[in-house]
């Protein structure tokens, strides 16, 4: 609860930074008549509206499951990202009409330090806000705080280039670089809104989490025991931060209905206990095969053991996700 409050804060700080920062972008075009400065203020347009958007979708993320939504609300986290990449593309392409215009209808720049100094502060002031956003989105895993996050040091970065530019500018009075940069800048733009839609389809049509899935398979490495003979079929969904683990787990066949059950609930504790993010588990017990199951099997006394003991399965992305036990071969290396 605490991490669901503090993504609140934040994304409601990036919020009213947005807002100052885009008065103070559109004062500098004012006071400047910069096609470059002018591309900046219009990108910042969609930093508020997309903060604003992420604040509803982690408000609503962090509203409890109910009948309508089992899995809860989270996949909100995705679709706002989605929205934010979408903007940042209308945006781009907004950019990108405005350079190639200004290139055949030029304006006269003027009162460049003082456009200058105030684009500086507001850069400054995205450069350190993106900065945190993006550490505690992936601190959280939180996708909508962290593509804020990048957007802004999107922002920020894109704001640098064109300071220098602009300085160069008002040193050399070739007032054709103000397009051109306008228009290296709306490519940028466009590449940086077609990232973030990626990560939102990917996340909306439940695209396989390999970060996730090498973390969880890690932890099972370091932690298993030789009575989980076998992990395999496991999916992992994200909804938002939160997430949830499918699994089989091959045990042995002649254990009671008791003996199962506290096995599969100590699994699900060490998962619980290595893992910030919510986690809901879902796991199934599938009896041993001693005839292909024993040669990687740890049970050293086992009473109904067929063949020897000979080699361990690193459980890894390659055969976590595989809805299969792993009859190891040990001919092929293959399973």
């Amino acid at each position: 609860m605490k991490s669901k409050a503090r993504k609140s804060q934040l994304i409601r700080l990036s919020f009213f930074i947005s807002l100052l920062l885009m008065g103070l972008k559109f004062v500098a075009y004012f006071i400047t008549q910069s096609t470059a400065i002018l591309t900046d203020a219009v990108e910042s347009i969609v930093n508020v509206v997309a903060s604003g958007f992420a604040f509803y979708s982690i408000w609503l993320a962090n509203q409890p499951k109910d009948e309508d939504h089992p899995y809860g609300h989270g996949k909100i986290e995705f679709f706002s990202a989605g929205v934010e990449g979408v903007l940042i593309l209308l945006a781009g392409v907004y950019i990108l009409g405005q350079s190639i215009y200004s290139f055949f209808s030029p304006k006269v720049i003027s009162d460049l330090p003082l456009g200058l100094l105030l684009l500086s502060i507001a850069s400054v002031a995205n450069g350190v806000l993106g900065w945190y956003l993006r550490k505690e989105g992936k601190r959280m895993d939180s996708l909508t705080l962290y593509a804020d996050g990048k957007h802004l040091l999107t922002d920020f970065y894109s704001s640098l280039v064109l300071l220098l530019g602009v300085v160069l500018i008002y040193f050399t009075n070739q007032f054709w670089l103000d397009s051109a940069l306008s228009l290296g800048f709306s490519l940028f733009i466009l590449y940086n809104g077609y990232q973030l839609i990626r990560s939102s389809v990917s996340g909306l049509m439940d695209e396989s989490d390999k970060e996730s899935l090498q973390k969880i398979a890690n932890i099972m490495n370091a932690s298993r025991k030789p009575s989980w003979i076998d992990i395999h079929n496991m999916r992992v969904l994200k909804y938002g931060a939160d997430l949830h683990v499918d699994c089989h787990v091959t045990l042995p066949y002649y254990f009671t209905l008791e003996q199962v059950h506290e096995e599969l609930h100590e699994l699900e504790e060490q998962l619980q206990k290595n893992i910030n993010n919510e986690l809901e588990i879902f796991t199934h017990a599938d009896p041993c095969i001693p005839e292909l199951c024993c040669r990687y099997c740890r049970i050293s006394d086992c009473s109904v053991r067929q063949s020897a003991y000979t080699e361990d399965i690193e459980w890894n992305l390659g055969n976590l996700a595989k809805n299969q036990k792993h009859y190891y071969n040990l001919n092929t290396t293959q399973y």
